[in-house]
């Protein structure tokens, strides 16, 4: 059933757990969070179209201002994208971020320059991301994974894990997110 919504409904059902119409969507705007997807997924649905791509990108450099979050459309991030919290995220344009994907604020996924993880990171499906985590270089992140807050990770993680640490540290956990991903599409 989930097919027939948009991929902007299917982020704003990960915070209401109900499909939204329209007008229902632009309600919720007043959020700051839905508010900034909102901007974010218009700012990526007209990417290829000349006129609106410059609009919604001067759009969304605003709201990248006001709010904080330094996304940028062309990120790929999957449906059921869902912020925690406003302020101060940081993802580099070329990471890639699968569905049903929790970030909480404080957040930096970004890019290594240099060494054997120069890169982006490639982050599964199902992963919750806590409050000031920081994920960097050419690494992959599993499905159904739980990043804990205040952790660096610059490394692979593989699914069904927990990491927590500085240095980070592995925890294997079928049940990684159980309980932190609600309303997945």
């Amino acid at each position: 059933m989930a097919e027939k919504y948009s991929i902007l409904q299917k982020d704003f059902f990960r915070e209401s757990g109900r499909w939204l119409s329209t007008v229902e969507i632009w309600k919720k705007c007043f959020n700051p969070n839905l508010h900034f997807i909102y901007i974010f997924r218009k700012s990526q649905q007209y990417l290829k179209t000349p006129l609106l791509n410059v609009f919604w990108k001067l759009v969304l450099r605003h709201y990248q201002i006001k709010y904080g979050f330094q996304i940028y459309p062309e990120t790929e991030i999957g449906e059921g994208f869902y912020l925690g919290h406003w302020g101060s995220l940081v993802i580099n344009p070329k990471a890639k971020i699968g569905k049903n994907c929790n970030i909480a604020q404080g957040v930096t996924i970004g890019q290594q320059n240099r060494g054997s993880k120069a890169g982006f990171p490639v982050i599964g499906n199902e992963v919750w991301i806590g409050t000031n985590a920081v994920i960097v270089g050419g690494i992959a992140i599993g499905n159904n994974v739980l990043i804990a807050p205040n952790s660096y990770i610059n490394f692979d993680v593989p699914e069904d894990s927990v990491v927590a640490g500085n240095p980070a540290k592995i925890y294997p956990n079928p049940q990684a997110t159980e309980g932190y991903i609600n309303n997945k599409v």
